[in-house]
């Protein structure tokens, strides 16, 4: 199995030196690097770039929130697991929605939190005991925003201001693809993936890449069950 680097990033040094302790029981996990605030964690998560961030929502500077909102705009491929002292659905849904791959309550047990590393490394997304891809993250998403009551879609949003190309990569991005996998589908660099996903970001009222595909899924723009050349709109 590869090995996978984790950083470690909660306030309470003696939490923290259990979370690493935990952690270090699996050969393949490593912890290369730990914080205890949240400016510090992503200046050391910039230069150190770990698969994995385990991040405490609590923290000094920047709650994990919004730490892993950060995270997510500038590195989207690194998995964030975020633990909180209490478990809230309306904060698990701000979890999700801020990028974050898993959400768990400080009580969890230390084989459940590996399990968890590696689940989220392979491109998973967990709540509770729910272990979805991104086909169900998304449905999820939007299951737990109609709960919540959100509003229908005006006559201004049926507009859609994004490229053939850019609805393209936004399905992909639905399904839960890496760039890399978006870029080998659609015979294009991995670069002009992420540019277009730069784009997408400016013109949406999204923070990340889940949170965009939500919003296009929300709309009707596009649909889980289609191809991604079905997905795609007119050039605008």
């Amino acid at each position: 199995m590869a090995n996978i680097r984790v950083m470690i990033v909660d306030d309470h040094p003696l939490f923290r030196q259990g979370l690493r302790r935990a952690v270090e029981t699996r050969p393949e996990l490593h912890v290369v690097a730990e914080a205890d605030d949240g400016e510090l964690a992503l200046r050391l998560a910039q230069e150190i770039q770990p698969e994995v961030i385990v991040l405490d929502i609590n923290l000094p500077s920047r709650n994990g929130i919004q730490v892993a909102q950060e995270i997510k705009r500038k590195m989207p491929q690194t998995g964030v697991i975020l633990l909180t002292g209490y478990h809230d659905d309306q904060q698990a849904l701000h979890a999700i929605r801020a990028g974050a791959n898993a959400y768990f309550s400080k009580d969890v047990t230390p084989q459940r939190l590996v399990e968890a590393i590696q689940q989220v490394n392979s491109g998973k997304w967990i709540i509770g005991d729910q272990i979805m891809g991104g086909e169900e993250i998304a449905s999820w998403l939007v299951n737990r925003l109609e709960r919540m009551g959100a509003p229908g879609v005006s006559e201004e949003e049926q507009f859609i201001p994004l490229s053939r190309r850019e609805m393209e990569i936004l399905h992909y991005t639905a399904r839960g693809q890496s760039n890399k996998e978006i870029a080998r589908a659609l015979r294009i660099s991995e670069q002009t993936v992420k540019n277009h996903l730069s784009s997408i970001l400016r013109k949406l009222p999204a923070r990340d890449r889940t949170e965009a595909a939500v919003y296009a899924l929300r709309h009707g723009w596009i649909r889980l069950q289609d191809t991604g050349r079905e997905a795609a709109q007119p050039e605008k």
